[in-house]
């Protein structure tokens, strides 16, 4: 007949991994009860509360990050557009010289 089917692995919303390492950073509980509730290994629940403490000063840096991304994108804009213009009035230019 057919080959055993093999499991599909679950994923997880960020939002389901982000309550999990909560509840495990808070200390009420084990890993290993915190694992029991939610269906996953503990190992996982390790792994996301590393995961939690190591991005958590990303939360205040990212104010800083978007600023200079915006600034970054508006000053692109403007070279884009300063390209823009002046193939435009290279292509004049060259128009202009076949007629001369």
């Amino acid at each position: 007949m057919g080959l055993p089917s093999m499991s599909k692995r679950r994923t997880h919303s960020p939002e389901f991994k982000a309550k999990v390492a909560m509840e495990a950073i808070s200390g009420r509980k084990t890993l290993q009860e915190i694992a029991a509730d939610h269906a996953v290994h503990p190992i996982q629940v390790s792994q996301w509360k590393k995961q939690l403490l190591e991005g958590a000063s990303e939360l205040f840096t990212r104010g800083k990050k978007t600023q200079a991304k915006d600034e970054s994108q508006a000053k692109e804009a403007e070279l884009f557009q300063q390209i823009g213009k002046l193939q435009m009035e290279l292509e004049w230019l060259k128009k202009k010289s076949q007629l001369l």
